[in-house]
C-alpha cells in the first residue's frame, strides 16, 4: 500500500459556530461545504487551507472533554506552517489568543509555538 498524502483531519467541537468562526475567521481556512445531519444531531463542515481540503469540523451533542492536555492518547496536536513565527504570535495576541513561548526544534533549528482552539485542542505553528 502506498499513501499519497494526508487527506484531511477531523475535529469534534463542543460549540460548532464558535469553532467554525475560529478556524475560518481567525485561522483563515475556507468553508467548502456544510451539512446538518439530523439523524446524528451533528453539523459537518469541510474546510480548506488555500485550495487544499484539510479539515472536517464536526459537532455532536455533549461530546466528552479531552482527558488531558496535551499528552492524551490519540491525536496530540494539529500543526500548520507559517512564514514568520513572530508575526503569527503577534496576530494571535492581537486576537486575545494566548500562546506558549516560542521554542526552537532541537533537530531542525526551526521556531514553533503552541496555542489552543476553543475546545483546548493544541495547535502548533511551525516556521517555514
Amino acid at each position: 500500500m502506498k499513501l499519497n498524502k494526508v487527506h484531511h483531519i477531523a475535529v469534534i467541537c463542543s460549540d460548532y459556530e464558535r469553532s467554525k468562526r475560529f478556524y475560518c475567521e481567525l485561522l483563515g481556512l475556507r468553508l467548502l461545504a456544510e451539512h446538518y445531519r439530523a439523524e446524528r444531531q451533528s453539523w459537518k463542515a469541510d474546510l480548506a487551507l488555500g485550495d487544499e481540503y484539510v479539515l472536517e469540523l464536526f459537532s455532536f451533542p455533549s461530546p466528552p472533554a479531552r482527558p488531558s492536555y496535551p499528552e492524551a492518547a490519540g491525536l496530540r496536536h494539529l500543526a500548520f506552517e507559517v512564514d514568520d513565527i513572530q508575526k503569527a504570535e503577534q496576530f494571535l495576541a492581537s486576537h486575545n489568543i494566548a500562546c506558549q513561548p516560542v521554542r526552537v526544534d532541537e533537530y531542525t533549528g526551526k521556531r514553533f509555538l503552541f496555542f489552543s482552539d476553543p475546545d483546548n485542542l493544541p495547535i502548533e505553528l511551525y516556521e517555514k
